[in-house]
């Protein structure tokens, strides 16, 4: 997998406030060391990253703005800054990094980027929402599904998913419809390896 010199990591809501109850079961419990892999080989590249934080406009949300758990989780919040290539923060109140602050596409092409790879909380929301977008603007959209989570979730008529269940169908709808590559992270970090 060729991984562009100037591909963006773009880390989407990697809060603390996503460790809270109220959100119930979770998968992938190796996500924050793979997040963090991936932060490491893009920082120590040169690469650009994107932070995106989600400041929830509902009352009582976990990621609440001046909340505790609107703050990055330790280990992104020690990796902030610490890169040799440009980075931005971006902050939101909607699923998709593209509707934030400041306009992520309008950064990322001034930076002149085609290529970006999606990790960060919750695989099936803002992760998704993110890719989908990213794919309809016409970006090369990498979604590595071990550097993600995402929570067990109730829908209409009763229905429940289990968060396994929940990133099988986003995996298989945003790679089947063109939308994102689904790979791993050792895909990725293989990938853009120094030179």
């Amino acid at each position: 997998m060729e991984i562009e010199k100037n591909a963006a990591l773009i880390v989407v809501d990697v809060q603390r406030g996503f460790e809270d109850a109220f959100w119930g079961r979770r998968d992938n419990p190796e996500a924050e060391e793979n997040m963090a892999a991936l932060i490491d080989r893009w920082q120590e590249t040169g690469r650009p990253v994107v932070f995106v934080r989600h400041d929830s406009p509902r009352e009582g949300s976990p990621l609440a703005p001046g909340s505790a758990g609107n703050a990055f989780k330790d280990f992104v919040a020690e990796r902030r800054g610490r890169g040799a290539g440009p980075e931005v923060l971006v902050t939101k109140t909607v699923n998709s990094a593209f509707y934030g602050e400041p306009d992520l596409d309008a950064w990322l092409r001034a930076a002149g980027v085609e290529q970006v790879v999606i990790v960060g909380i919750q695989t099936n929301m803002c992760n998704e929402t993110t890719a989908r977008m990213g794919g309809n603007l016409g970006y090369d959209v990498l979604f590595p599904l071990d550097a993600m989570h995402t929570f067990d979730l109730a829908g209409p008529f009763g229905w429940t998913r289990t968060a396994e269940e929940l990133t099988r169908a986003t995996a298989v709808s945003l790679h089947g419809g063109g939308f994102a590559r689904v790979v791993t992270t050792a895909d990725v970090l293989k990938g853009a390896a120094a030179e």
